[in-house]
């Protein structure tokens, strides 16, 4: 991988029950995945690490912050962005209806059940289906 190579990175955020919280993505032209639902995070900023970047995001874009998150995976979003895409992974117990969106629709926790009736980007299903199948042993 290049230091030019176009980098991401997004949390899979659980609560305590196991239900992961998802942003519905604004439906507008020029994005990635517009109108799927998907995890928080962004593409990185030039010389800007994936922990950085995920920190920045979180906050930029709900308030949130990282704290104990861990860094699990990289997929690359070969049918979006291009990007490859570092998952973190960590727990907030909020209630998302109270957070401030810089960007997007809603956020909401569905349970894991609920997920297959969602539009998700492919990258970001295969990423939860690989957390769910061991069972968040991060």
């Amino acid at each position: 991988m290049t230091s030019e190579e176009p980098q991401g990175a997004v949390a899979l955020i659980f609560d305590d029950v196991g239900n992961l919280l998802l942003h519905l993505r604004d439906d507008i032209p020029g994005i990635s995945w517009p109108g799927y639902w998907s995890v928080l995070g962004g593409g990185c900023d030039p010389g800007e690490s994936p922990r950085a970047a995920i920190e920045r995001e979180l906050a930029e874009e709900a308030g949130l912050t990282a704290d104990g998150f861990v860094e699990l995976f990289q997929i690359r979003d070969e049918f979006g962005s291009g990007q490859l895409i570092t998952f973190f992974a960590g727990r907030w117990t909020g209630r998302p209806e109270r957070l401030i969106l810089s960007e997007g629709v809603e956020l909401r926790f569905f349970p894991p059940q609920r997920l297959p009736e969602l539009r998700i980007p492919p990258y970001i299903r295969a990423a939860i289906n690989r957390v769910l199948a061991h069972d968040n042993a991060w």
